[in-house]
């Protein structure tokens, strides 16, 4: 790994709670701006996080705290693969197991809320992997490589390449980030019917490593979005970081707008967009490719 490569995976371990909860807090006043209500401080997010980590540590069993901090782990190393500069398969894999270990914490709950939760996440991870592993093979027909140093290595932008996988990818990011109208398994809002849903049996210290690995988690999301705009300009970075904060702007006027959706409408659409904007994408690189 280059000394770039260890600045950026550092800043990445350290930085990602305090940027993405700033992130959060600007969405929250945009949100409470846009409902015209004053809303909280900027930094609320962290707070909260804060105040989860010195309360008593308490969970449903030992094996809730264990399925917990292993989805923490997994999110964290997923992100920490990709800003090092690693296969992208790899990370999108840990990801999923990330996920998965999150279900699984909501199911040992044995309880209502938490497994109809748990059931809608199943349902949301079968919406948003086929296009998240189309894009990965996208990355590799546009660029002849998995590894994210060697992507961004290139004299135009991906995007350019890859407008069909952007829009796939963007519109899963509204699922990753439970977003109304697809915020079914859990919401960052009391609104929720099935109150928090995934994790409405996590409290303290446990519920708190749930919300650190979301944190890791949407900070790689933002990654994999800037992936499409860097190239080995250096200005690109700068490109990549606008395109980022439209991303986050748009994420926070689409809550606002949409209600939210069945299960049934989140599934449809989601492979609608997965065939017709990545599977066309993947036809045409494959044909300009032969």
């Amino acid at each position: 790994m280059t000394i770039t490569g260890t600045a950026v995976l550092l800043i990445y371990l350290i930085l990602t709670p305090f940027i993405v909860c700033g992130f959060s807090g600007v969405d929250r006043v945009v949100t409470a701006r846009m409902q015209g209500r004053k809303g909280p401080g900027l930094m609320q997010p962290w707070y909260d996080l804060v105040k989860l980590f010195s309360k008593e540590t308490t969970s449903v069993n030992d094996i809730q705290k264990i399925l917990v901090m292993a989805h923490c782990f997994f999110a964290i190393f997923s992100g920490a693969i990709f800003f090092a500069g690693g296969d992208i398969l790899l990370v999108l894999f840990a990801l999923t197991m990330a996920e998965v270990f999150l279900i699984l914490a909501a199911y040992s709950a044995n309880a209502a809320y938490s497994e109809i939760g748990a059931q809608r996440e199943l349902i949301q991870m079968m919406a948003y992997e086929p296009i998240t592993l189309l894009t990965a093979v996208g990355f590799y027909l546009s660029a002849g490589t998995f590894r994210v140093d060697e992507l961004i290595q290139g004299d135009l932008p991906l995007i350019v390449k890859m407008p069909g996988f952007f829009i796939g990818f963007y519109y899963i990011l509204i699922i990753k980030f439970r977003k109304s109208p697809f915020d079914l398994a859990t919401s960052h809002h009391a609104h929720q019917e099935v109150i928090k849903g995934l994790t409405g049996d996590l409290s303290g210290p446990v519920y708190g490593f749930s919300e650190l690995a979301e944190l890791y988690e949407e900070m790689l999301m933002l990654g994999i979005s800037g992936l499409f705009f860097i190239t080995s300009n250096p200005l690109s970075f700068i490109w990549a970081f606008v395109a980022v904060i439209i991303i986050l702007f748009s994420m926070s006027l689409i809550d606002n707008i949409f209600p939210r959706v069945k299960w049934e409408v989140l599934l449809t659409t989601a492979w609608i967009v997965t065939l017709f904007a990545g599977g066309g994408n993947l036809a045409v690189l494959g044909a300009v490719g032969k």
